[in-house]
């Protein structure tokens, strides 16, 4: 019977299944429950054991003298060694990120990716760069994920997630530059508004928001108070709106309130 071949991933593809790990954990406390399962087990030298946040050091001390624990029962031993197993994998985890840290500071001295294939366990310049990317996937998740899903160990994906991201980035710029636009231009729109609200409609609501538009004009120069006066303008404009399409009349009946409004709607679409 033929088998059945197995669809192949693309290297672009992000994880299905987001993978386990051991991620925040207080590792300094870890290590010092490791030493004081060893100290109630009367460890004679516990004492040389390296302090709580030399953690590599404590791991190895706690390995070699495990027999310090044999007289314990099997839920002692066995609880000693799970906290090991799960301190090296934390300190594995943390060892890529390091790592990485690493090869990007030799980047920025200009150090090759062939200075780097023997520090990188690796045999070519093209290998030392894809492992460098392999290891920058830990750092990258994918911003349009709901659950913030981690990049595929693979050259391909992380190059793919590079490049959302700084799409992303460029936009949320675009997005800050067009709000320090509008909290240039609200101050001169809101004094405007407010200075030809005897020719808007009567409505209530948006007299309201406009009386909060004047308080706030008293004194407006923080950019939260900008914020504050851009919502309120907003509130006013949508109010003033409206009342428009509730009686089919216009909300501004003066040519300065016009231009007002209009100038005060053009701003908030941007």
């Amino acid at each position: 019977m033929a088998t059945k071949k197995r669809k192949g991933v693309k290297p672009t593809s992000p994880l299905v299944r987001v993978p386990v790990r051991v991620g925040r954990i207080d590792a300094s406390g870890l290590v010092g429950d490791l030493r004081n399962l060893h100290e109630n087990a009367d460890d004679k030298d516990v004492e040389r054991m390296p302090a709580d946040t030399d953690l590599y050091g404590a791991l190895l001390y706690v390995e070699s003298h495990a027999e310090a624990l044999d007289d314990e029962s099997d839920e002692v031993r066995g609880a000693a060694a799970v906290k090991r197993a799960l301190l090296w994998e934390y300190l594995r985890e943390q060892a890529d990120v390091h790592q990485l840290v690493a090869i990007d500071d030799a980047r920025a001295a200009n150090v090759e990716w062939a200075g780097l294939v023997s520090a990188l366990g690796v045999r070519s310049p093209s290998a030392a760069y894809n492992k460098a990317q392999r290891l920058r996937a830990v750092s990258l998740t994918d911003p349009s994920s709901v659950d913030g899903r981690p990049v595929r160990r693979t050259p391909e994906a992380v190059s793919e997630m590079q490049r959302r991201i700084a799409a992303a980035a460029a936009a949320e710029r675009r997005r800050e530059e067009a709000a320090r636009k509008r909290h240039t231009l609200i101050l001169p729109v809101a004094r405007r508004l407010v200075e030809n609200r005897e020719g808007l409609a009567p409505d209530e609501d948006a007299d309201d928001w406009l009386d909060e538009v004047t308080t706030l004009l008293k004194d407006c120069r923080t950019p939260t108070q900008k914020v504050s006066l851009e919502r309120y303008v907003a509130a006013a404009v949508r109010s003033l709106k409206k009342w428009e399409q509730n009686t089919a009349r216009p909300a501004a009946v003066t040519p300065e309130a016009q231009l007002a409004l209009a100038a005060a709607t053009e701003l908030l679409q941007d």
